[in-house]
Parts: structure tokens; sequence; C-alpha cells
């Protein structure tokens, strides 16, 4: 009978053991301790319990055992081995000496709770029942991309830099995890500031508990590159306002470094009070493109430098007018932009990813390994989750739009219609067609004496000279346009020697070298606007605006006259032939012009 009772009561306990919820126990090594001490350690054993989420107690099921060490190295706040926590021993000292009242405001508070929560997070990510260092998402948005030519191999180096919390996170994912845990449960505007990373650890702690105590702006923050002659702007960008984003390639020309184009993302942002919609296309003023590209400090683009890395590698935000002009007038490259189907959850996702990269990224360009198609397809797939799932990684742009076509993300079918895709805005031609035409026009009226535009372009502008009066009203009219396009090629060029013979210091240059230094040197103008708000972390918040707002009014002031005064004093720093070639140019400019006035005012056709 006792043995019946015996083992009621011993199945009874057993089944109150299986009923009991799991839960994570902190204990407390008491060794050295005083009473006080040992109080407020529980104390703050008790807060951080208390801030973990319920998942993060159920999943690590398991005593750990806190004790204070003396024996720690220099700026380390605590260990974690074998399931025993061992925090800084001034952090107790500083625990005990907060203001109770300031709560988690006080320094010291924050730092003893900070480095215990911490710590156990490493216990967590260890356990069966963490392993967030190893999830791919977060490896994805933490900044450990997948390599495209390495097999699956993540990189070794975050170069998500800019704006951290803590660089300790940078030292590993382990580390990341760990840093980010702290901010996620400590820091009410970490849902603001790093919006992506708290949605992934909410869900993963399936947890509604900790989306942080303040309204997140529904707008992002670039410093944009502004096409009304200043340097910088501050761009707000709602993604209520993006009808959609396109890939925008650009095509292929003869120079080696461009062969297989360049990838872009265009943003296509509705005018203000426009309802989103397709008539958001026409707003083109108000289109603008992200773009990644090695921030080149000399001109003559190195293959090695390129090879090995040596190029920084930012995202660019840009005025789609410049980007239009950029590549259609000066390099006469055609662009294609292509509408990539993303709903307006993915939209904004997106919009979010690409100014956490620009408030963040500083990478190393690599023409084969990380260049212009690598980093777009790093953007989409990290600010997208549904594309993470697709075949899209490619070294080259072209392979990234064909891959974007073969998945059904870009709707190419906007091109089928060639004079519907150049007047919808979804084809930019390059002018080359254009001054081919203008050639053929005047060529067949006097008979130039070489075969194409591009070789009239390369003429020395003397020998150019006796053949602008010779024609009729519409030979002068076409070789006025291609002289002017003639101009703007031996602007760009003299704007890149002067640059070389700069950097490279190259005879006397009047103490320019410096300004033109700084110029180049400057952090927000370089595509890495995390120089102009050196304190915070992550996106800046509606506190840092106006600070900002100043930051880019004055660096833009500083830029623009720099920018000014070297331009002003910049064409007798030219090498001689070059400078021979612009003031020729510019007198044939005049020497058109002026025919084409004379025939004008006689009425000849």
């Amino acid at each position: 009978m006792r043995g019946r009772v015996r083992c009621c009561l011993l199945a009874g306990l057993l089944a109150c053991a299986a009923q009991a919820p799991a839960s994570l126990r902190l204990e407390i090594d008491p060794a050295g301790l005083s009473v006080d001490e040992l109080g407020a350690t529980r104390e703050l054993a008790d807060q951080a319990l208390d801030a973990l989420p319920p998942a993060f107690h159920q999943r690590l099921d398991r005593t750990v055992v806190l004790r204070w060490r003396d024996d720690l190295p220099q700026r380390v706040h605590g260990r974690t081995r074998n399931g025993r926590v061992g925090l800084r021993r001034s952090l107790l000292d500083g625990w005990m000496a907060r203001d109770v009242a300031a709560g988690r405001v006080d320094p010291s508070a924050r730092a003893a709770l900070a480095a215990l929560v911490h710590e156990l997070a490493h216990v967590y990510d260890r356990s069966p029942g963490g392993g967030l260092s190893r999830d791919p998402r977060l490896l994805d948005l933490a900044g450990w991309p997948v390599r495209p030519l390495r097999l699956g191999l993540r990189a070794s180096r975050n170069d998500l830099r800019d704006r951290s919390p803590d660089g300790y996170e940078l030292h590993s994912p382990a580390e990341f995890v760990a840093v980010n845990l702290e901010h996620f449960l400590l820091d009410p505007g970490y849902a603001c500031r790093r919006p992506a990373l708290h949605a992934h650890l909410a869900a993963h702690f399936a947890s509604g508990a900790h989306v942080g105590a303040q309204e997140c702006a529904q707008a992002s923050p670039f410093v944009a590159a502004a096409d009304d002659g200043a340097a910088l702007r501050l761009l707000d960008i709602d993604p209520s306002r993006i009808h959609t984003i396109d890939y925008l390639f650009a095509e292929a020309n003869e120079r080696p470094m461009s062969r297989w184009g360049h990838s872009m993302l265009r943003l296509v942002v509705c005018a203000p009070g426009r309802p989103r919609g397709p008539d958001c296309r026409f707003d083109l003023q108000y289109h603008v493109v992200l773009s990644f590209r090695a921030f080149v400090d000399d001109v003559q683009i190195s293959s090695w430098r390129g090879l090995t890395g040596s190029y920084p590698s930012r995202l660019f935000v840009l005025p789609l007018a410049q980007v239009v002009d950029e590549y259609t007038k000066v390099e006469l490259r055609g662009l294609r932009s292509i509408p990539l189907r993303l709903d307006e959850g993915e939209i904004a996702g997106l919009l979010e990813r690409a100014a956490q990269v620009h408030w963040s990224y500083d990478g190393s360009y690599f023409f084969v390994g990380n260049n212009c198609a690598v980093e777009t397809w790093k953007l989409l797939n990290d600010g997208v989750p549904r594309l993470s799932r697709a075949r899209l990684r490619s070294i080259t742009p072209t392979g990234l739009l064909r891959r974007l076509r073969r998945e059904g993300i870009a709707d190419a079918s906007v091109l089928d219609d060639s004079a519907a895709a150049l007047r919808d805005g979804y084809r930019f031609e390059s002018l080359a067609g254009y001054f081919a035409d203008l050639f053929a026009v005047a060529d067949a009226r006097i008979g130039l004496p070489v075969g194409d535009a591009q070789a009239w372009f390369e003429l020395d502008p003397a020998a150019r000279a006796p053949w602008l009066e010779r024609g009729d009203l519409r030979a002068a009219a076409a070789l006025l346009v291609l002289e002017q396009a003639a101009l703007r090629r031996e602007e760009a060029q003299g704007r890149e020697a002067l640059k070389q013979r700069f950097l490279r210091g190259d005879g006397d240059l009047s103490g320019a070298t410096d300004a033109l230094r700084e110029l180049l040197g400057d952090g927000a103008y370089a595509g890495r606007p995390a120089a102009l708000l050196p304190a915070g972390y992550g996106l800046p918040q509606r506190d840092e605006r106006a600070v900002l707002a100043t930051a880019v009014a004055e660096d833009d002031a500083r830029l623009r006259s720099l920018r000014d005064g070297l331009q002003a004093r910049a064409r007798r720093w030219l090498p001689a032939p070059q400078r021979r070639r612009l003031e020729r140019t510019e007198a044939n400019l005049a020497l058109v012009g002026g025919h084409l006035r004379r025939l004008a005012g006689t009425g000849s056709p």
C-alpha cells in the first residue's frame, strides 16, 4: 500500500514537472560579495530576466551562473564559458551607485544591464534553440553577404561599419547578435534606427512586446547629389510616393571597364500631391537613381586597383536627369529602365534597406567580385526577402538583368514597342545616333573631311573651323549642335586631366592641390553621409534631422565654394594641348553661331 502511495506521489511530481514551463534560471555566485552587493546583483539579474522575451526563457531552459570578475582584459565587460557568465567587477560598483530614478538613462545602469544581456545573448545563441548568428537572413541584414564567386561562402568582413552602435558588433556574427540584442531589448529607438533587424528579431522571438516606444518617421533620409548647381541636398523619400522601382541598365560602350554595362536602381517618385500610379513616370524631376560606384580619386581607372579592391564602393543617390545626361550625352550610352514586380511592402522594404546601406556601407569595389551588379543584387536580396529565394546572383549587369527577367521579376515587355518605350521613359537613347544623323546632314551638304561624328569630334578643333562657315542654314545648325557636344567632351576630359595632375602632384599647382583633395576627400560628397553625423547609429532620427540639415547646408556651401574657386582658376593648369583644344572649340562655337545668325538674318535655306 505504501509502495503504491509513493509511486502515485512520484508520478504526480513528475506530472507537475512536465507541466511546469521551461525557463531560464539565473543563479548568483556569492563569493566575495557583501550582503548589499549580493542584493544589488540579484536586482540586476531580475531586471535582465524581465527584459528578455518569453521565447528567450523558454528556449534556454537551463541554469546560468553569474559571477563578478577582476581579471578581465581592459575594455572587456564580460565573458561566457560553460554556462557561467563573468562580468567586470567595476560594473557592479556603477550599478550600485546609479540614479535609480533615472532608470536605464543612467549610463552606469545601462552599462551593467547591457553587459549582462550581452552575455546571456551568447548563451542563447550557442543553445539549440538559438543559432541567430547562423541564420542566413540575419547574416544578410547584418552585413556578411554571400560571395558570388565563393560557392555560397560568406564575406569574412562586415562593411556596414558607419553609424554603428558599437564597433565590436563587426568582430563576428556572434558579437553582432549579442550587441544587437542589447539594443533590441534596451533601446526604445532601435525599431526606428534598424527597422529590418528589429523586425527580424521580433519575428524570431514571436514577440510584439519590444516594438520600441517611439513612432518612426515614414520617410527615409538620403544625402543626395543636387541637380541645380548645388553639390548636396538632404532628401527624404516617403515609400508611399514611390510608384515603382526600375532596374536601370546602362548599355555597354567601347571602354574596357564598361563592356558589360552598369547596374542601377531607379526610384519612380511621384510629384507631391499626385496619387501613386502610372502618371508618376512623367514626374522625372522627382525620380532618383541608386548607383553603387567606385569612388575613384584618380582619373585613369586602374585595372589592378579595381581587381584588388583598392577603390571604395559606396551607394550614391543621384538625380535621374544627371544620370541620363552622363550616360547619353557624355558617354554616349543608352539606358533601359525596366520595372520590377514589387508590391508596396516590398518597395518600402527595399527603400529602407537602401537607406541603411547609404548610411552604413563603406565597401571595396572589385571589377569582378564586388562590382555594381553584385552590389545591386545584394541590395535586392537584402531588401526584399522574397528575392533572396530567387536565383539572381550574378557578377555582370547583363547577367543580373537576364536573371531578373527569367525569374519574372523584371517586366521587360515595356521595351517591346521602341517608340512607346522612348515616350514613356523606359528607354533613354544614346545621343550617338542623333550625332550621326546631324553629321550626315552636314556631310551631305558640304562633304566633311572625315567619315563619322566620332572622327569629327577627334579632329583638332582648328581643323574643324574652316568647315563651320561653308554650309547652309541646315548644315550650320547641325554643326552647331555637334560643336556643343564637342565642347562637353573637351570639358569632361579637361576635368579628368586636372584631377589626374593634381593628385599626382605634377608641377606648380599654386595651392590648388589642397583644395581639390578636400573636395574629393569630403565624406558626404564621396557617398559617405555618416561623416555629417558622427554621433548616433542606424538611420538618423527626428532629433538628428535638424543637425543633419544644417550639416548638409554647410557642407554644400563649402563644397560649392571649393568647386567654383577651382573652376575659375582651372584653365591655366590644363596641359597646353588640352587648353588649346578647349579654347579653339569655344572659338568654333562662336564662329558657327555667328554664321548661323547671318544665314537666319538673310533667310537663306
